[in-house]
């Protein structure tokens, strides 16, 4: 008998985390969907699973668990994340010498309808970052002030502005970030975000070494990423905005004003750290629906 499948996702999900260096939500979302893929072998081929038996499944044996999640409720794009993450698995089994199966490469992946960005008006950013700051609690209200301006300002991903740590205040003209894939960009600091940023190192009421986190909550912990969601929507509730204000959407509003002024595409791309151009792309085409709506309300023929 061969090595167990579970010894095997192990060794797998170690190798993305150390060697490419995947975000842990990534890393947890892949393993997710091979523990349940793994778990529905066990019932579908009535015994343990191991290498000898991942060597021997078919394409049919593959599409079972794919209809099977359907059939739970998964969407296009789970079924997609849930058939690269076995695609992946395989890879590294090939890779390694361990099993050398086919069958993932030729199952198509479903069509996913790319939905895009949906960001805030500039009028909405500017009002979520200033009601951020009224907080009983001074400190607090800096730390929010400081970390939605850096997501606006400087379009980072949520993790990487909770990634920063207390040496790196104050900014500098630029700052290096280190995003997805371990992929480094260098943004330009806007002198809003280095104030703000300032103006909350100074308020932070804990002592800390120069390697402590930035950004901490109100027990002395790094602030993480739930925090900031949670913080979202108790603004959301306050101003009375729409789902779609998260963290992530200031990032989405960085990119699609940058663009609306005028900013070269090449450039937000580098910006915002993505590595295809055409995940930018889909930016400039909520400037062209929007310019379609005017013309079709304005345009005597579009009435």
């Amino acid at each position: 008998m061969g090595r167990s499948a579970e010894s095997l996702t192990r060794d797998w999900l170690a190798a993305l985390a150390h060697e490419r260096r995947v975000s842990p939500h990534t890393l947890r979302a892949y393993g997710d969907d091979l523990a349940r893929f793994l778990g529905f072998l066990h019932e579908h081929l009535g015994g343990a699973v191991d290498a000898r038996a991942l060597a021997g499944l078919s394409t049919a044996d593959i599409r079972a668990f794919l209809t099977t999640r359907r059939a739970q409720g998964l969407g296009p794009r789970g079924v997609q994340r849930a058939l690269a993450a076995i695609r992946g698995f395989f890879r590294y089994l090939a890779r390694e010498g361990i099993v050398d199966n086919p069958a993932p490469r030729a199952i198509k992946s479903p069509r996913v309808a790319r939905t895009l960005p949906r960001p805030l008006s500039e009028q909405d950013a500017d009002r979520t970052i200033t009601e951020a700051g009224a907080h009983d609690i001074e400190w607090l209200g800096a730390r929010d002030v400081a970390l939605l301006t850096l997501l606006y300002g400087m379009g980072l991903r949520i993790s990487e502005a909770l990634s920063l740590k207390r040496r790196d205040v104050p900014l500098g003209k630029s700052l290096a970030i280190t995003g997805k894939g371990g992929k480094s960009r260098v943004i330009p600091v806007l002198p809003a975000v280095r104030e703000a940023c300032e103006a909350y190192a100074k308020k932070i009421p804990f002592t800390g070494d120069r390697n402590a986190p930035l950004f901490l909550s109100r027990r002395n912990k790094p602030m993480s990423a739930r925090e900031a969601q949670a913080l979202m929507q108790n603004l959301r509730g306050r101003l009375g905005l729409p789902e779609r204000a998260t963290p992530h959407a200031l990032r989405h509003s960085f990119a699609t004003h940058l663009l609306a002024g005028g900013g070269d595409l090449r450039s937000v791309q580098e910006l915002l750290g993505h590595a295809s151009l055409s995940t930018t792309q889909t930016y400039t085409a909520i400037d062209t629906r929007k310019l379609m709506e005017v013309y079709a309300k304005a345009h005597p023929r579009g009435r």
